[in-house]
């Protein structure tokens, strides 16, 4: 884009405040800052459409249940998308920080992404259902493992390409051009007769396809070479990031209000679970999920951005209370035999739009809290020992739900509100 056209952009959407400031990025950055926020926003939109798309909870469940693969395959479709794209990336931080410049270690990452979901395609409409099944969630591993390696490096370029007060602008402007997005392909399957396999393999194509544009765009980004500092034994390095639990006392309360937090993320199955047992299946219930997820992403988009700039802990506090508040309403509803279509995909909106506050606030809140120095270290360190609570949590739901139909979501939902609590205690890191 020309940077003088991308000035004016940058200054219409900071209209209302002082578009030139520029804090906690390298000074020669600051000129690039506005072409580099539109940049990271038309990238990460692809990839967030792309995201919604494909969500594991429905489209891809949906595609294993259609062609018939065992129920064993299906229950490793969520943990595996999101605990191993997690679990490595204190190896690959110290990877990547063996290398100035980042950005193409993210591009290789959207590329394997996409690589990931053409197999997945392929193998839907290729092979029987056991095999498909097998070789879907073998894919979705590679897929993890891609998206784990661009998780640890767009965070350390965001902090080096956009100053603090943007940045949480970033994923709030993401989020509502992925909710669109999303809108339009709900309402194309609602008008289908039927969600077929050459379908939903469509979608993962179409998908695929965002990834590898994304790539090109991120690849214009003009980045500032960074530290390469502790880039030189992966292993050894993963060793001493740990020990930043004991020795950086909010970034140990930050991982333990994340940890909390994603009550708003594991709830959403039982969520989906109670909904399919009070209305039953069909197309009507994946296109009313994909409506419930791409309004929310498109009315909170903005509104949880600015929150989260001005203070990224008062928006985990809000989207946390949120999430839990909507767990509890829903059972709710169905136990006083409220449980009708409207109000339960209501509540099912309330998630997913609390869902995305959780998402901005803690990714702006940890990016803030960092320091060029230690950005990759930190960002490594939480999502690795997230992707372990993920399994942890992932269990303890399994064994409470079995106590009771709506066990799951209640506990959950109340781990949600408890994250909500200790947010309250975390520091204003946009003040520092």
């Amino acid at each position: 884009m020309n940077p003088a056209t991308a000035k004016k952009l940058f200054d219409f959407l900071f209209s209302d405040e002082d578009a030139r400031v520029c804090r906690d990025i390298p000074e020669s950055a600051c000129n690039d800052q506005p072409r580099n926020f539109l940049i990271h926003i038309a990238a990460l939109s692809l990839t967030k459409t792309g995201d919604h798309f494909i969500d594991p909870k429905i489209t891809l469940s949906w595609l294993l249940t259609t062609i018939g693969s065992p129920a064993l395959y299906l229950s490793l479709l969520v943990p595996i998308h999101n605990t191993f794209s997690l679990l490595p990336q204190m190896i690959v931080a110290a990877l990547i920080r063996r290398y100035p410049v980042r950005k193409w270690f993210w591009c290789a990452g959207a590329v394997g992404q996409a690589a990931a979901l053409v197999l997945m395609g392929y193998m839907a409409l290729t092979l029987n259902a056991a095999q498909a099944g097998l070789a879907i969630v073998l894919a979705l591993l590679v897929f993890s493992l891609s998206r784990g390696v661009c998780s640890v490096a767009h965070k350390d370029v965001l902090g080096k390409t956009v100053s603090k007060t943007r940045r949480g602008r970033v994923s709030g402007y993401t989020e509502m051009v992925a909710g669109v997005s999303t809108l339009i392909l709900a309402v194309g399957l609602l008008l289908s007769d039927s969600p077929t396999v050459p379908v939903v393999v469509t979608i993962l194509f179409l998908a695929a396809l965002l990834w590898l544009a994304a790539a090109t765009v991120f690849a214009r980004m003009s980045e500032v070479p960074g530290s390469t500092e502790g880039g030189v034994n992966a292993l050894e390095e993963a060793a001493q990031q740990l020990r930043l639990l004991k020795t950086h006392a909010e970034f140990r309360k930050f991982v333990i209000v994340r940890s909390a937090l994603l009550g708003s993320a594991l709830s959403a199955p039982y969520m989906v679970a109670l909904i399919q047992g009070s209305e039953g299946g069909g197309l009507s219930i994946l296109s009313s999920l994909l409506v419930a997820a791409s309004l929310a992403s498109f009315i909170s988009g903005s509104t949880w951005g600015s929150v989260a700039d001005k203070s990224s802990a008062r928006c985990m506090v809000l989207s946390g209370a949120l999430a839990g508040a909507s767990g509890i309403l829903a059972i709710a509803l169905v136990v006083a035999g409220l449980g009708g279509g409207a109000l339960l995909a209501g509540c099912v909106f309330l998630l997913y739009l609390a869902h995305a506050g959780v998402r901005v606030g803690r990714k702006t809140h940890l990016v803030d809290l960092a320091t060029a120095d230690n950005r990759s270290a930190l960002v490594a360190v939480s999502n690795t020992l997230i992707g372990i609570m993920l399994l942890v949590f992932a269990a303890l739901g399994a064994a409470v739900a079995q106590l009771h139909d709506y066990a799951g979501l209640a506990f959950f939902s109340l781990l949600a509100l408890v994250g909500a609590l200790l947010a309250g205690g975390l520091e204003e890191v946009q003040d520092l």
